[in-house]
């Protein structure tokens, strides 16, 4: 089986490459960064108008149509680009929450939106520290209102749609996903400190907010299915990021001299370029995996976004820790750009969820499959 991209998914790739190499320099994070912003408007306007944001919700729905491997191709130069623009959170989490569980008339009236870029989406599941479970969601929808507190909303400080896990009974089967308006009334928000602010977090509270569930979105099981969707393109831009940290501390080990020599040639930062290496194919080949599984429908999507998840994780921060020795002294300092990778590199390890989740998720799916067997 062949898990590799296509001649036209890799020329995408290659175009997508050079657009934010043009547009998207690591200074662009680090505007947002130090001006204590939410993203790059002007960054997140191209990429809207070049149809990145519609690539994988169909044409009927103002989409472009292509697919999640293209999606997939966009992901991982968007993650090396460590482009400070809610791509994530209003594509692969609110619009694919739609795509997932959406009505028609939910779909025809938000993904248009989200497509365009005219709307951000976001998705509110946590409430507190620690791993999100049904019985820690304290949100509830009731007539048609929603009272709660979220906490960690990717870019909630800009977004216009919140796709939020709310109880709607008793028991894990009572949890649903609701669409809310955050323009509307009864929603308001707190901007949540980070350790990347160049990817905005908030805390949203609702006070008897408009809100409606999503058709087909009841039960834990839609939030487990719509993580591992996020998850399967998270994993691309992680490895977009972990191949980011090895270019950077290669070319500086080429250039940096010590002793008269490159320091490229001493055996210890050999040893942490191809450790770094190592760590960045075998995340690829699990994300590549998850891409396929992603795009097919295959039933082996949990096993392959958990797989995705946990390797992708890894490699990407260390790659970011690994960036930052190699440069030595100056690699810590405000000035080098190493410290944004790293910012990154930590808030995606934590935006689906910690490592010791996806690792437990993985865990199970191959005991089951191990007892299907």
């Amino acid at each position: 089986m062949d898990f590799d991209f296509s001649d036209d998914q890799k020329a995408m790739k290659d175009q997508a490459r050079r657009f934010l190499t043009e547009n998207c320099p690591p200074a662009a994070a680090r505007r947002v960064l130090e001006a204590e912003g939410d993203y790059d408007s002007a960054l997140w306007k191209k990429i809207a108008e070049l149809g990145w944001t519609g690539t994988a919700i169909p044409e009927a729905y103002g989409g472009v149509g292509l697919g999640y491997e293209e999606l997939c191709v966009l992901a991982e130069e968007l993650g090396r680009a460590i482009a400070p623009v809610p791509f994530s959170s209003s594509i692969y989490l609110a619009a694919e929450a739609l795509l997932l569980a959406g009505s028609e008339a939910q779909k025809s009236e938000w993904l248009p939106k989200l497509a365009s870029g005219e709307v951000i989406g976001t998705f509110a599941l946590a409430e507190g520290a620690g791993e999100a479970t049904p019985d820690k969601i304290k949100a509830a929808l009731k007539g048609g209102k929603l009272t709660g507190r979220k906490t960690a909303a990717p870019d909630g400080m800009v977004a216009d749609l919140a796709i939020a896990a709310a109880r709607t009974g008793s028991g894990s089967h009572y949890v649903s996903l609701v669409l809310v308006d955050l323009r509307g009334d009864g929603a308001t928000r707190e901007r949540m400190a980070t350790l990347d602010p160049s990817r905005g977090h908030a805390a949203l509270s609702f006070d008897g907010a408009p809100a409606e569930p999503l058709a087909g979105g009841e039960g834990w099981e839609i939030v487990e299915r719509l993580l591992d969707r996020a998850a399967a393109l998270t994993a691309f831009e992680q490895v977009g990021l972990a191949d980011a940290c090895l270019e950077m501390a290669k070319d500086y080990a080429l250039n940096r001299y010590a002793f008269g020599r490159q320091i490229g040639s001493f055996q210890a930062i050999k040893h942490k370029l191809a450790d770094m290496y190592v760590g960045n194919e075998l995340a690829r080949a699990n994300a590549y995996y998850g891409a396929w599984a992603l795009a097919s429908g295959s039933a082996e999507l949990a096993e392959a976004a958990a797989g995705a998840r946990v390797s992708a994780t890894e490699a990407a921060s260390y790659a970011a820790k690994e960036n930052i020795q190699t440069h030595g002294g100056m690699g810590y300092t405000w000035e080098a750009d190493c410290h944004l990778f790293y910012r990154r590199a930590k808030l995606l390890g934590l935006s689906l969820g910690a490592a010791r989740v996806w690792k437990e998720k993985l865990v199970h799916q191959l005991e089951r499959k191990n007892q299907a067997a």
